[in-house]
Order: C-alpha cells, then sequence, then structure tokens
C-alpha cells in the first residue's frame, strides 16, 4: 500500500510540471523557503515535506562568494547525493551548477543539523545519467521532463561526502539516505 507521501507526490508532481508551477515557482518557493528556514532554525523545508532535501553551500563561481541554495536530491544507495539542475525548466543552468563547475568542494546542510563536506562530481556518462535519472523519477514521477522542456541537457552531480563538519546540538547523526531527510 502506498504512503501518504507517495499518493501526496504523485497528485502533486504533475502540477508541478504545468506552466503555472514553472513560471511562479522560482519566484514563491524561494520566499516560502527563507520563511520556513526562520521558523525552523534551517530543520524543515519546504521541498523537504515531499522530497529529501538539503542546503549546498558553494563558492560563487565568479563572486567567490559564499552561496546558499536549498536543493531536492535523491540518495543514490551508497551514501551519496544527486542533485539535478533543472531550474523549473528555464533555457539556463542554475547558478550553483556553475559554482560547482568551478568550485566542486562544497557543504551540504540536511535537516538544519548534519553538516558535510562534499566533493560535487557532474554525471557526464549517458549510462551514469540515465541511472541517476531513474533514481530521482522513483522519488518525483516525471521530474526529467523539466530536462525536456528546458532544451538543455541538465547538469546532474553527484555529491560524495568527504567528511562531517559538525552534529547538532543534541548529538544526533544523520545521513544522506531518504530515512534521514524524511523522504
Amino acid at each position: 500500500m502506498p504512503s501518504v507521501t507517495q499518493v501526496v507526490r504523485s497528485v502533486l508532481a504533475p502540477l508541478t510540471r504545468t506552466r503555472v508551477f514553472r513560471a511562479a515557482g522560482p519566484r514563491l518557493l524561494p520566499v516560502a523557503e527563507r520563511l520556513l528556514e526562520r521558523l525552523t532554525g534551517g530543520r524543515v523545508q519546504v521541498s523537504g515535506l515531499l522530497v529529501p532535501s538539503l542546503v549546498l553551500q558553494s563558492v560563487g563561481a565568479r563572486s567567490g562568494e559564499e552561496r546558499l541554495t536549498p536543493l531536492m536530491y535523491t540518495p543514490d544507495g551508497r551514501g551519496r547525493a544527486i542533485v539535478a539542475g533543472t531550474s523549473f525548466a528555464r533555457e539556463r543552468h542554475p547558478a550553483w551548477t556553475y559554482n560547482l563547475l568551478a568550485h566542486p568542494d562544497a557543504v551540504i546542510t540536511v535537516k538544519g543539523r548534519r553538516r558535510l563536506a562534499v566533493h560535487a562530481t557532474l554525471l557526464e556518462d549517458d549510462a551514469d545519467r540515465e541511472r541517476a535519472w531513474r533514481l530521482i523519477e522513483r522519488q518525483w514521477p516525471g521530474y526529467r521532463s523539466y530536462e525536456r522542456n528546458s532544451g538543455r541537457r541538465v547538469r546532474l552531480f553527484v555529491l560524495q561526502p568527504v567528511r562531517e563538519l559538525a552534529q547538532d546540538a543534541a548529538g544526533r547523526d544523520g545521513g544522506i539516505s531518504a530515512d534521514a531527510t524524511g523522504g
């Protein structure tokens, strides 16, 4: 029997592929993410209510400044996270993908408490990309349509944990798995 989350995902997934969502999402979701971050101390993300989510801390490709980006991710089953630069099916790659290409060493925070240093690797091999897309679409059906609608090859990255940086105040441990993120 499907879980409540799976049922909600199957209902919402088609809505996220509409033109209205692709137009409104980039404007409304960042505002909602910032509000929820303030209210929960970064432990809850809007996207994290339905799928595993993290906050990527990267270095700006041109500015050299720290950038924080909330992202959906997919656990790969080997302790790594897959992130997709879909950018709501826009024609341009999202800025965070340029940052990872220029500076592949980054930090991720999962549920506001698990901080991990990671190394990002761009998936370029077609077979690796297909495997990644299958995992992503198991988690969020139809997500690859963003690639088709954008007219570009979406950048897929694997985030490989290098070391844990800090735990939350209670000393709890998390991980890069669907269970650790509520997904």
